[in-house]
């Protein structure tokens, strides 16, 4: 019998397990079965939480098809909120992911996790690109509501130039405000439109800021809930000290 914990991040929700044993060996077809919403538990990925020598905790993300991803943001905010209420930190922590070191918060149910240092936008294959940790095409729209994620990101996801390069995360996003933004992602691993993607969201405010002069902090809408990412433009047009807030919350725990 193992115990587990449902987490969820504005709509993003993920299967975690403290694994600070090291005992979790479930493989990849059976992590995914975990992660079916009609044959398993449910979610869009499911996490392990793992001790580290160096840091208070190792978050170790897969997708919802069972495999190790790239990194999770509202993942890793959930992460952090999970070490929190195991009693691994008090208010400030860091933690070592797939992408490197990285720096949270927790205030209540708000987790502020620090995104890695983006150097540059970039255009790939006509589209706006940034790497947050994980990579993402951030695609501009008039009508949000009316766009159809799933067969628009899917073509871009599965071009023959994204696959040659091991896919890529697909953002749609609509102006909203001076500094607000509405998003809607499809998601690679997930492979469909999930409630919300951090690294998403932290990509399409980047994108944003130096497309369209949108300035720190931009508040982002969901369809799962309000985020808000804040950053920093040296002079060399680099994004430093990238913050993705919002909240995380414990859905329920229970065994499989």
């Amino acid at each position: 019998m193992i115990e587990f914990y449902k987490y969820q991040g504005t709509g993003n929700d993920f299967i975690m397990i403290d694994d600070r044993s090291g005992n979790f060996n479930l493989s990849a077809d059976e992590r995914e079965k975990l992660c079916d919403r009609r044959f398993g538990i449910g979610a869009d990925g499911l996490i392990l939480l793992q001790k580290d020598p160096e840091f208070d905790f190792r978050m170790v993300y897969h997708n919802a098809d069972g495999q190790e991803g790239s990194m999770c943001g509202n993942g890793g905010r959930c992460t952090v909120k999970f070490a929190h209420d195991l009693g691994v930190f008090e208010k400030e922590t860091r933690f070592i992911a797939v992408d490197g070191p990285h720096d949270a918060s927790v205030n209540g149910t708000i987790v502020s996790l620090k995104m890695i240092d983006v150097p540059r936008i970039s255009i790939e294959d006509g589209l706006d690109f940034a790497d947050t940790g994980s990579p993402h095409v951030v695609v501009f729209k008039e009508n949000i509501q009316e766009c159809d994620v799933y067969q628009e990101g899917r073509a871009i996801r599965y071009s023959d130039y994204w696959l040659k390069r091991g896919g890529v995360n697909v953002n749609f996003v609509q102006l909203i405000l001076k500094n607000e933004i509405y998003v809607r992602t499809y998601e690679r691993g997930v492979e469909d439109e999930t409630f919300s993607c951090g690294t998403g969201v932290t990509a399409s405010a980047l994108v944003c800021s130096k497309i369209k002069d949108l300035k720190s902090p931009v508040k982002i809408n969901t369809k799962g809930g309000e985020l808000e990412v804040a950053f920093e433009v040296n002079s060399t047009g680099k994004f430093q000290n990238i913050y993705l807030i919002g909240p995380a919350l414990k859905v329920f725990k229970g065994v499989f």
